[in-house]
């Protein structure tokens, strides 16, 4: 009798032995899915039988027993939560309870583009149905608030320049505040605290940094040109020269109302009497024309060593490269082949 007894007790103990080596493998064992770009929601107030049924008809889990009986011999099944969730493929069980303990939810993406403006940065706010923007007027009022950059820039009169280029995750329940706030902390948090000593040294303020980099980054194409064009831009602020930068004189004419956005700068807007027309007037614009990348803004700091004063477009590539002069001279040589250029492509073109 005790023989039997003691073999049930032995069977029992490898039975158990073997269920617990299954689950133990089980939820390590990673799981293939083809809902890793979908969100899963969890609803509130969900039961943990609920949520694991609803993993495995998703295909997350290939079994509910495994986890089931984890949550039940841990006590861990009250720490789950509800949210809307994306789990990686392959994922293990044990790798789902890690998110669900954690709670997710859906995030919206936003894009600043480097060299936007304020003006396109509010119209694609607009186009986020969430922000509840009805116009692009509205979210530019919200841009006016310069307490959150004025330790850094007392004379800003907006938060063009401060609005950092990057892809912002956030809640749909944010709202537009709450997105500016975030890419000018993001612009923050990019500027070093040794730039603004940087700045002094060459006898600039923070500001005046941001506008030079706003000025490199609507006519860079390249990494490996900013610093060059930084360098043109110094070379002329050092011996008078306007700047000539066309972004610079588009700018104006959007502050002026009068942009036609169809991409061509006409005569009235070289014509404009504004301070960002730097073809009429010497010196830095007064303010920032465009969000600038991190390249820009170091461009701004560490220009390049050059005497060029001039660039324009190579017209042999199609990549934004440029071509850097000295002299007038060998810079009127460079337009006049960019001229040649553009003549005979737009034959060609009328040709076809």
């Amino acid at each position: 009798m005790k023989r039997i007894i003691l073999g049930i007790a032995l069977t029992a103990i490898l039975v158990a032995a073997a269920a617990a080596f299954w689950v133990y493998r089980e939820l390590r064992t990673p799981v293939q899915h083809a809902k890793s770009q979908q969100y899963i929601e969890i609803p509130m107030g969900s039961s943990p039988s609920f949520i694991v049924k609803k993993l495995s008809s998703e295909g997350v889990l290939s079994s509910t027993w495994p986890l089931t009986f984890y949550l039940k011999v841990t006590g861990s099944a009250s720490s789950l939560k509800a949210g809307e969730y994306r789990f990686a493929s392959p994922i293990t069980p044990l790798g789902v309870l890690a998110k669900l303990r954690q709670g997710e939810r859906r995030l919206n993406r936003f894009t600043v583009i480097e060299g936007w403006t304020r003006w396109d940065i509010a119209n694609a706010m607009t186009k986020i149905p969430e922000m509840h923007l009805t116009s692009v007027d509205d979210a530019l009022k919200l841009m006016n608030d310069v307490s959150l950059i004025s330790d850094l820039d007392p004379q800003a009169g907006n938060l063009e320049g401060y609005l950092y280029p990057d892809t912002y995750e956030f809640s749909p329940e944010s709202t537009p505040t709450e997105l500016i706030k975030i890419m000018v902390k993001r612009f923050r948090d990019v500027w070093k605290p040794e730039w603004t000593a940087k700045a002094r040294l060459r006898n600039m303020s923070p500001r005046e940094i941001v506008v030079t980099a706003s000025l490199i980054e609507t006519e860079a194409k390249l990494d490996n040109e900013r610093p060059l064009v930084a360098s043109v831009i110094y070379n002329r602020l050092k011996i008078g020269m306007p700047l000539g930068v066309d972004s610079a004189i588009i700018y104006a004419s959007k502050l002026a109302g009068k942009w036609r956005n169809d991409g061509k700068v006409y005569q009235s807007d070289l014509d404009r009497r504004s301070p960002y027309n730097t073809r009429i007037f010497a010196g830095l614009p007064p303010g920032p024309i465009a969000s600038s990348g991190k390249g820009s803004l170091e461009a701004a700091l560490e220009p390049a060593t050059t005497d060029y004063l001039y660039y324009v477009r190579e017209p042999s590539r199609n990549d934004g490269a440029h071509n850097f002069y000295s002299n007038d001279r060998d810079f009127a040589r460079g337009v006049q082949a960019l001229r040649n250029w553009e003549q005979k492509r737009d034959a060609n073109n009328v040709s076809k």
